[in-house]
């Protein structure tokens, strides 16, 4: 029977939002603040300041969608701008900067299972005296602990990344089968590949006013979306942001948490 037009429905949130709200959850039970910024951004903010400077060919990793070129006015790529942004107005002097910044972020790329020209990234910062790689490590096995459900083991692969040094690439133990060999999210290798993270370059500190050689911090960057994948076994971004309420549904209980 057709459902009647008067019927109430309770609308339910959507996984996106659920897992913000607990990742903000999360990094504030760590002691981190929640910072926002603008979605359109200054070549500045997005690139330059991050040590990403023109013609560097690190720039050809972010598929930019320009709004303005001449003006370098674009659309953000990263929300790396607000740790730019925020540690602009605020010193580490009086105490630890720890802030993460989730937002929806965009690329101009070819949209596939795995692929979106909008998503949604959650980035962290933590820049104080005597800040270590041990200190991120420590941070990132509570957090993705606490939003899988399960004791993360944490290891740190060497990488680069423009703002980074040095960077690293960060895995988990797999959740799912706990290093079997038959097994769709790590494929048998007994670890998931997740984020990119390292020590914040110093002169990305120096670029907004922090002496490097007094204090140290790290940064690291991470897709919301992917990580909700991985969590709900979902096997295709586009779901996200097709507008079908069945999707949501689905995660009607987990709205009233």
């Amino acid at each position: 029977m057709r459902e009647s037009l008067n019927e109430k429905r309770e609308g339910a949130y959507h996984p996106i939002t659920i897992a913000i709200r607990d990742l903000e959850r999360i990094f504030r039970n760590l002691g981190f603040s929640v910072a926002t910024g603008p979605e359109k951004e200054s070549e500045w903010y997005n690139f330059d300041a991050l040590n990403i400077p023109p013609n560097h060919p690190a720039r050809d990793l972010w598929d930019t969608f320009w709004i303005d070129k001449n003006a370098g006015e674009l659309l953000r790529t990263h929300t790396s701008p607000v740790q730019i942004r925020y540690m602009e107005k605020h010193s580490p002097a009086g105490g630890p900067i720890a802030i993460i910044a989730p937002g929806k972020t965009y690329r101009y790329e070819a949209t596939d299972a795995t692929h979106e020209a909008q998503f949604y990234q959650i980035e962290g910062l933590l820049v104080g005296k005597d800040i270590h790689l041990g200190h991120l490590k420590g941070v990132l096995s509570k957090f993705l602990g606490d939003f899988y459900g399960t004791k993360a083991d944490v290891r740190l692969r060497p990488s680069f990344f423009p703002f980074v040094e040095p960077g690293v690439e960060v895995d988990m133990t797999c959740f799912n089968c706990k290093k079997g060999e038959e097994c769709s999210v790590c494929k048998g290798t007994g670890w998931i590949e997740l984020m990119g993270a390292g020590m914040v370059h110093p002169k990305v500190l120096s670029n907004v006013g922090i002496d490097p050689k007094v204090f140290q911090g790290f940064a690291f960057g991470a897709g919301i979306d992917r990580l909700v994948m991985l969590k709900y076994g979902i096997d295709d971004v586009r779901l996200f942001y097709g507008g079908d309420l069945r999707l949501t549904e689905q995660f009607r209980a987990k709205s009233n948490l």
